[in-house]
């Protein structure tokens, strides 16, 4: 689907729901990835996750549709859009929105590999082992067992190939 076709569907789903014409811009945004969609405050445009039109279907996109543009009018009327007022829970009930999108498959990301533990923080005074990743100051923390001082130790770092 292209975003043509989702302005087209945003604006027909706000007519049909909410009796009002939805004026400003609506997209797909790859990058979304923990939220269903997003409304801005500002520019008044919504984003909209393609990954949950993959996953579930148009019906959960038309929820998620639904929700973002209650936050719109709602913003727009000058009432309360954000997901604790009565105004926003009462018009998101009454238009059949949903309050949270389904969760999509995990994914991983691709060529990250975790990063490898390089360094070590000991308590001088009970022996307790932390280990890092990243280099930091021993002097400006303590041992949350005892309150003793930590020391910095580095660990043999896997060589590269």
């Amino acid at each position: 689907m292209s975003n043509e076709e989702l302005q087209a569907w945003v604006e027909s789903v706000s007519l049909k729901s909410f009796g009002v014409p939805f004026r400003h811009k609506a997209t797909f945004n790859r990058r979304l990835s923990s939220t269903g969609g997003r409304y801005f405050l500002k520019s008044h445009h919504i984003e909209i996750n393609p990954h949950q039109l993959a996953a579930n279907g148009p019906e959960e996109v038309e929820k998620i549709i639904k929700h973002e543009l209650c936050h719109y009018h709602l913003h727009i009327a000058g009432k309360g859009y954000r997901h604790r007022d009565p105004d926003f829970k009462q018009l998101l009930q009454a238009v059949g929105g949903s309050r949270f999108c389904k969760s999509l498959p995990a994914t991983k990301p691709a060529g990250r590999k975790p990063e490898p533990y390089r360094y070590m923080l000991r308590c001088g005074a009970c022996g307790t082992e932390y280990l890092r990743k990243r280099k930091m100051n021993p002097a400006r923390y303590r041992c949350g067992r005892c309150s003793g001082r930590l020391t910095l130790l580095q660990l043999d770092s896997p060589k590269k190939s």
